[in-house]
């Protein structure tokens, strides 16, 4: 019965990195779409958000199955919760990425790319996070998840940053309105999608050390 579980949950484990290197090609993608001012793969990934619903469902699902069968403990169960909780995480950022490539299609149309910030540079980052939360996951690296908290603060400084940006804009240039606003919604995106980032991190330390640090600040700091 043990080595059965155990088979089962490298089962979902595997599932579950296969959906968040499918969620990760399509936050790259859509940040992508909006660089290279490219409608036709914006508009793939909107067709495709099927996929990642599918996958979060089937996880879920193999996760109850798991639960209901097995009664797992200590760890196991620990690992169960957490894979539900990023099952969903994952699934929001795969929505996130939509709704970046839904503005990408928009952008594109313009005659030129209206982002009063650097776009490129704050997709950057945020798609390291989210990245990095996965491998923090994979090694149980729980270093590498507060690190992951602490950057969570800087995304949200850089997101207040462009707010202010979007807001000068709008007052110099009334006429791009419509445009800017497409831009502030990116930032937006990008800056939920590190909150989501950091929700993982978050469960990787709650599955490494049986420790909730949700809602707690990070006192991480660079040696």
């Amino acid at each position: 019965m043990e080595r059965h579980l155990q088979r089962e949950i490298n089962n979902l484990k595997a599932r579950l990195l296969a959906m968040s290197a499918v969620v990760e090609k399509r936050v790259a993608d859509a940040t992508r779409s909006i660089a290279d001012r490219d409608p036709e793969l914006a508009q793939s990934i909107m067709k495709g958000d099927y996929e990642i619903d599918e996958l979060e469902v089937g996880i879920e699902e193999e996760c109850l199955k798991i639960l209901a069968l097995h009664q797992p403990v200590a760890i196991d169960l620990r690992f169960i919760i957490a894979v539900l909780k990023i099952n969903s995480d994952l699934e929001r950022v795969g929505d996130l990425a939509v709704n970046i490539a839904e503005r990408g299609a928009f952008l594109a149309t313009q005659e030129q790319l209206c982002m009063p910030f650097n776009f490129v540079s704050m997709a950057t980052r945020v798609q390291d996070m989210l990245g990095n939360s996965i491998k923090a996951l994979v090694n149980l690296d729980t270093r590498l998840a507060h690190h992951i908290r602490a950057e969570d603060d800087e995304i949200d400084a850089i997101n207040r940053q462009m707010y202010e940006m979007v807001k000068t804009q709008l007052t110099a240039n009334p006429e791009r309105t419509n445009c800017l606003l497409h831009s502030l919604s990116v930032c937006r995106h990008l800056e939920r999608i590190a909150d989501h980032a950091t929700n993982i991190a978050e469960d990787v330390i709650y599955l490494a050390e049986a420790q909730i640090v949700r809602h707690t600040p990070e006192t991480f700091t660079e040696e």
